[in-house]
C-alpha cells in the first residue's frame, strides 16, 4: 500500500532525543516512503553531542536516513564552494536555517522532499521557505506540505529545556538507549579478595541502581579454570556489552565490578602477551574509578592465588592509573566505610 509522501523531514536538535521527538518521526514513517532526520545544534549542548545523537538516531530508527551535523561533518561532505561551510548558530535567523535544512537536503542527502513534520506552527513558515529554496533549483518541484503533530503536547508534555534540567528524574520520557548515555558508570578495581565485589553490590543497593558482575570469574567457573589465550579478549568484550546493556536500566549509576584493564592485568600475567584489541578495549574510560585496598586479610575461596599476588595486583593497577593519567579514589576501611568514602565521592544526593 502506497504511502502519502515519497520523502519526509523532520529536523531538530534532539537534546536529547525524547519521546515527543520519537512521537514526530514515527509519524513521518507512517507517512512517507523515505523519512531524512537532520539534527544540529550550535553550540552543542552537554551530554548530547553529534556522535550521541547520531548513535540514538541509529539505535531506535535504523530505517532512517539520518545525520547529525557539525561544521567538520558538513566540511566532509560537499564539496568546496557547494555551500555553506559552517553549521548556523541556534540564534540565526528562521530563514538561515530552513534555507540551510533545504541545501543538506539536496547536497548531502541529494533528495527533494515533500512533506516536513513538526510539532511547531513555525512549520507552515518552513514548509514554504522549502519550497521556495527547492523550486530555485527544480522549478517543478512539489510544495512542501507542513504535517504538524501533537502542538499542544496533549500526548506527550515534555521539551528537551524541561528534560534538562533533570533528566535522571524525567527518565521515563526517554528511550532506554538514551537513557544509558546519561547513566554515570563506576569502575571498581582491586586485587584479589579486596572486596571489590561485595562493593559493587552493596553500592548498587545503596543507590537504588544496577550493577555489573565480573564475567572473567564466570567464564572461570563455567571453564574449570581452563581458559585460553583467546579468553581475554572475549572476557573483556562482554564485559563491555554487559555494561552496556545494564546501563539501559540503571538509575543515574551504573557501577562495574571490574573492567578491561584487569582483563589486561591477567592476559599478561597468564600468557606474558595480549591482543592488540584487548589493549584498545583497555584504554575504556569511566566516569570515576575506585581503587580497593587490601587492607584486610586475605581470603582463599578456590580461586584466588596468593596474598603477594594480590600485592603485586594492587600495585599494578596503583601504577597502571599513575601512567594513564586517570583520577581515583582510594576506599579504605570496613565496608560501611568505604561506602560512605564512595557516597563522598559521588555525592550524597540520590
Amino acid at each position: 500500500m502506497s504511502k502519502r509522501f515519497r520523502r519526509g523531514l523532520v529536523v531538530g536538535k534532539f537534546s536529547p532525543l525524547h519521546r515527543g521527538h520519537e512521537l514526530v518521526i514515527n509519524r513521518a514513517h507512517e507517512e512517507c516512503e523515505e523519512v531524512f532526520v537532520l539534527s544540529y545544534s550550535k553550540p552543542e549542548l552537554p551530554g548530547c553531542e553529534a556522535a550521541l545523537r547520531e548513535k540514538w538516531l541509529t539505535a531506535i530508527f535504523p530505517n532512517a536516513r539520518h545525520l547529525a551535523v557539525t561544521d567538520e561533518r558538513l566540511r566532509q561532505s560537499i564539496k568546496l564552494g557547494e555551500g555553506p561551510l559552517e553549521v548556523p548558530a541556534n540564534d540565526a535567523d528562521d530563514t538561515t536555517h530552513r534555507r540551510f535544512c533545504g541545501f543538506l537536503c539536496q547536497h548531502v542527502f541529494g533528495v527533494t522532499v515533500e512533506a516536513v513534520f513538526t510539532s511547531e506552527d513555525y512549520g507552515d513558515g518552513f514548509a514554504a521557505e522549502l519550497t521556495r529554496y527547492f523550486r530555485e533549483r527544480q522549478p517543478t518541484c512539489p510544495a512542501v506540505k507542513h504535517i504538524l503533530v501533537d502542538r499542544n503536547r496533549q500526548k506527550l508534555p515534555i521539551s528537551g529545556t524541561l528534560l534538562r534540567q533533570d533528566i535522571h528524574a524525567r527518565r521515563d520520557w526517554l528511550s532506554p538507549v538514551v537513557y544509558a548515555s546519561f547513566v554515570q558508570r563506576i569502575c571498581l578495581l582491586g586485587g584479589e579478595s579486596s572486596g571489590k565485589s561485595t562493593l559493587a553490590e552493596a553500592l548498587a543497593r545503596e543507590f537504588s541502581t544496577s550493577h555489573v558482575a565480573e564475567y572473567g570469574r564466570e567464564l572461570w567457573h563455567t571453564k574449570s579454570g581452563a581458559l585460553v589465550f583467546e579468553d581475554m579478549r572475549h572476557i573483556a568484550e562482554v564485559q563491555i556489552q554487559r555494561e552496556e546493556a545494564a546501563a539501559m536500566h540503571a538509575n543515574r549509576f551504573l557501577f562495574c565490578d571490574t573492567s578491561p584493564l584487569t582483563t589486561l592485568f591477567y592476559s599478561n600475567h597468564m600468557f606474558g602477551k595480549a591482543e592488540h584489541v584487548l589493549e584498545r578495549l583497555a584504554e575504556r574510560r569511566y566516569d570515576y574509578t575506585i581503587l580497593c585496598a587490601p587492607d584486610f586479610s586475605f581470603v582463599q575461596d578456590g580461586t584466588r592465588q596468593t596474598e603477594p599476588f594480590r600485592m603485586r595486583q594492587h600495585e599494578w593497577y596503583f601504577n597502571k592509573l599513575a601512567e594513564r593519567g586517570i583520577a581515583y579514589r582510594l576506599v579504605t576501611g570496613s565496608p560501611e566505610a568505604r561506602i560512605a568514602q564512595a557516597r563522598q565521592l559521588l555525592g550524597t544526593h540520590h
